[in-house]
Formats: C-alpha cells, structure tokens, sequence
C-alpha cells in the first residue's frame, strides 16, 4: 500500500469525518502535491461520551501536512458542515471560501471565538461562483437543500472533474434560490464526470423527498384547521425556506408572528442581511404575543430535536414567557434526527399530558427532507452520467446500498470507503490504495481531547458502575464514601463490611508487602471493589487516599 501520502501525479480522495456515520462531515482532495478540504463539520454528542457537547472529527493527517492545504471549501451552513470551522481553521492556517449567506454565518462564529480578522474568509458568488486553488478549478453548483445556498461543487482536475453533491435534493417548488436544471446537469455529464461524491443519507427511501412548495399547502391547512387556537410550529432554525413558508402562512390567516429561540433569531438576521426573508412579516415580543387573541398568534420555537435548553422544551415545562394550554397544537415541521426519539418523545408526552394537540410530519404534510431519495439520485445519475460512485454522508449502511444502486444504474464503478480510507480515482482502476489514523475528538468544556482518551473512558465507567471512595489513616483504618451505588437502604450496612474487608486484607498482607504503598493501595482498593459486587453487583470505579508512608 502507499506509504508516501504526498499526492503525486494522481487524484486521491480521503475522508476524514462523514463517511461511516451522519455529520462531522469532512472530505479532501489531493492532487499534484497538494490538498484541497471540502467541509469541516462537527456533530453533536450522545450518551456514549457523557458530559460532552460537541464532536469534531481528528484532523492529525492533514494537521501535518497543512503547508500542502490549498484552503477550505464550504458547500453550505449546516452545523455538520461548517461547525468545526471556529476550532481548527486558525491552526490550518488556509484561507475558507464560502457564498453569502454561509460566509456570514461562519463570520460570527469566527467573531464569537475572537478569531476575526485572523481567519482569511473569502465571499464567493451564490450562482455558479468559481475559484482556482493550486490543481483544483472549483465552480460552486446550486442545489436545494433545507438551507439557503446549498451548493455541489464541480472541482476541475487534470485528471478529471468530481463532482461533490454536498447534501442535496430535487425541489421543483424550492422556495428559496433557484437551484440547477436537468439541462445544466445534463450538459456538465456531457462534459465528462468522473467521480460523482454524493450525499447517501436518504437512499433507503423508495419515494422523492418532496417539494417545499407541498410544505406551503400542508402547513396552511393546518393552521387553517385549528382557528381560535394559538399554534406553535417548530422546525430546523437553518431552514431559510421553511421560515419563509411560516411567514406567509401567518400573513395568509392573519395570524401574528412571534419567534422563540436564539438560533431562529441569528438565521432570520443572516439571511436577511443576504437578501432572504426580504417580506417576512414583522414579529412581536412575548408579552405582545401573550396579550394576543389565542387565534391570532402563530409561535415559531426552537427545540423540535427535544433540546432540553431549547424554547419548545421550556414551553412544555412551563417556564417560559410564551404558553401554551389545553386545546393549543404544536406542529413538528421537521424529521426526528435518529438518537432523538427520547428526547423528543420526553417533551411531546409533557405536552400530551398538559391536553396539547400535536402534529408530526407523520400524520401531515407538513415537512419535507432535504436529502435525496432514490429516484432523485437515480434521475442525478442519468443526467451526470459519471465513471465512478463514491458515496458519503451515511452510515456504512447508507453507503453500500447507494453504491449497490449506482451499479445497478449503470454507473462503471463505486467505492465504498470509510474514514481514513486514501482512495486514487484516477490513472487506473479506482479503489482504496491506503489507510490513515482517523477518529473523534470531543469538546470537554474549553478543551479538545481525543474521544477514547482516558477522562471519557473513566467519566463513562463512572455512569455505569459509580464510585467508591476509600480514606486509609495513619493506622490504616478505612473509611468509606460512595457515589452512585444502589444502596441507600443498606449502606451502612454495606459500609461497616466493606471496611472490614479492607482491614482483613490489609492485615494479610506479609514481609514487605505491609511497608508497601502500593501493595495497601492494592489490597484495600480490590477489597472494596469485591464487596460493592457482593452487595449490588456493580464494579465501581475505587479510589484509595492514603497518608504518607
């Protein structure tokens, strides 16, 4: 396999984050020495690294090859996309490109983490903008997506053109933008392709994603079909769209806005201040909404992914400014993100208790998804007509069947990789021809620390199993505290055996061994561990103080 990870007179593809999984996505390219980067996203965290907010894939590879890093290319605004930008792109050191309305959101959060001015940030035209970056010849191609300014990208290389779909849809109704036609698809496939890099997500749905000018017709009857009560609607803050169809909801059944949620607020601003939302209706504050009649106000809210800090989840809860009582509805105009589904469920059983009405895009038209399904990827295969299929944006699940379906769709080849997979595109037969360390770093308060390290190992031992505490004096006699044992009924119990335990242990302990720190260390912490599994069957973590020897 290639040791030598200099691009040399080759195409290589390499991802580092996004492959193998949904977010963190975060895709390079190399050619003639040098490297271009497509994304650099984060995901958020779930249980599996407790106390831990946000996730960013390791970036080591390129971290040491950073003098062949031509600069970063962005696709569009989605957290999976750009969130890891504010953390790494300074230490890159390589200018980022992006259009509008993305640029503007990545500008404030360079601005947030005192990075502005420090970061080179480069504005790009929305429709069909292009760059030069070393070996790559970039045009930025409009897609929909359920943001403002999704784009793919057409990267132009001596060995052939690429073209990354970032995440996509087909909309004949967008609402927002004007997104490339079959025709100009069809032309850049006649032009030649040769690697199509492209969005898996929703390959495993049999039916297109829909149309968010169908979401304008379903969300109005809702609103319609519940007069004299007040509706709140939740949905992604990031869908500019989605936002615009609200506005015009509210207008077209004389209902007054008012918007909850700080994120909402930021990408209202955003796009705004780049064109977007140019007629959304004005929005009051929640005391006007509160002194509104029940039939006259229409909520928008964060927190539809069950977010405990979001305004839906204090809404239900009911320990924010704007309410909701028996009779309200909440529409849930988005999908549940998977690893959601407790969360969500916490705060929609919250509100069924309190006799709010509830509707999900299950039981209404009311969202749509803005990845593609599979006649949408199989009519972008028709039209683009490439050499080879690499799939991204998924699980490996997601991954091997896109692939399995652009074989079946007469694409020649489809490389199914993971991260940390090198994979040359071109001379010769496409495949993967090395492997690179690839992982996860995480967020741990102000830090970044790899995601095996030792502090979230231990910290998710400690969820499972808890804590014993062991304190040896001057005569070596224990005292005991816990953390997170079962047993409250019969800890002193539980602590008065354990501590004698530890001093029959102790007191076995011969020649040597009795002067021994840590042979005592030893002796008291397996003492205490074997009784905590007697009582309760758990193995805690043990920690054993001990004076100066």
């Amino acid at each position: 396999m290639k040791k030598n990870f200099t691009p040399e007179d080759e195409l290589l593809f390499l991802a580092l984050g996004g492959s193998g999984e949904i977010g963190m996505n975060v895709n390079l390219y190399g050619c003639q020495g040098r490297w271009l980067m497509v994304d650099l996203g984060m995901t958020f965290s779930g249980n599996e690294y407790p106390g831990v907010d946000l996730v960013f894939a390791d970036l080591e590879f390129i971290e040491e090859r950073a003098d062949q890093l031509e600069g970063i290319v962005l696709t569009h605004g989605h957290e999976d996309h750009i969130g890891a930008v504010p953390y790494f792109a300074a230490e890159l050191g390589v200018p980022l490109y992006a259009t509008p309305f993305t640029a503007e959101l990545v500008r404030r959060k360079l601005e947030e983490a005192g990075l502005a001015g420090k970061v080179e940030l480069n504005i790009i035209e929305e429709d069909h903008g292009n760059l030069v970056l070393g070996p790559f010849d970039i045009t930025y191609i409009p897609l929909a997506h359920s943001i403002a300014e999704g784009n793919a990208l057409l990267i132009d290389t001596p060995h052939g053109r690429i073209f990354h779909t970032g995440d996509w849809k087909l909309d004949e109704d967008p609402i927002i933008g004007t997104p490339a036609t079959e025709e100009e698809l069809s032309e850049i496939g006649d032009e030649g392709v040769l690697a199509l890099v492209c969005d898996s997500t929703n390959v495993f749905n049999p039916s297109a994603s829909g149309s968010e000018g169908a979401v304008h017709k379903g969300l109005l009857e809702e609103v319609q079909r519940h007069r004299g009560k007040r509706v709140l609607v939740t949905t992604f803050a990031s869908n500019v769209a989605r936002l615009q169809t609200l506005g015009d909801v509210a207008r077209e059944t004389g209902r007054t806005v008012c918007v909850a949620g700080r994120s909402l607020d930021r990408i209202i601003e955003v796009a705004q201040q780049s064109g977007y939302l140019q007629d959304f209706p004005a929005t009051v504050d929640f005391d006007t909404a509160m002194g509104l009649p029940r039939g006259e106000l229409l909520i928008l809210a964060t927190g539809g992914q069950g977010e405990p800090r979001a305004a839906l989840a204090r809404v239900a809860d009911e320990n924010h400014r704007l309410s909701l009582v028996r009779g309200d509805v909440v529409l849930f105009s988005s999908r549940q993100i998977p690893g959601n589904e407790l969360a969500i469920g916490l705060i929609q059983n919250k509100l069924a208790t309190r006799g709010i009405e509830m509707v999900t895009d299950r039981q209404s038209m009311i969202h749509v998804s803005g990845h593609p399904g599979r006649p949408e990827l199989e009519a972008l295969y028709d039209w683009l007509r490439p050499e080879i299929l690499v799939p991204v944006h998924g699980e490996m699940r997601h991954m091997q069947e896109q692939g399995r379906l652009g074989l079946a769709n007469g694409i020649p080849d489809a490389v199914v990789q993971s991260n940390g997979d090198i994979v040359r595109l071109a001379p010769g037969a496409p495949g993967k021809i090395a492997e690179v360390r690839s992982g996860r770093l995480v967020l741990d308060g102000d830090i970044i620390v790899p995601a095996d390290g030792e502090a979230i190992a231990m910290r998710r031992r400690i969820m499972r199993e808890g804590v014993v505490i062991v304190a040896l004096d001057g005569e070596m006699n224990p005292r005991i505290d816990t953390l997170g044992l079962p047993l409250d009924e019969d800890l002193a119990d539980f602590t008065a055996e354990a501590e004698s335990d530890i001093r029959t242990a102790i007191a076995k302990l011969k020649g040597p061994a009795r002067q021994s720190a840590k042979d005592i260390h030893e002796a008291a912490r397996l003492a205490a561990r074997r009784a905590a599994q007697r009582w309760c069957g758990k193995r805690p973590q043990v920690r054993v103080i001990m004076p100066n020897m």
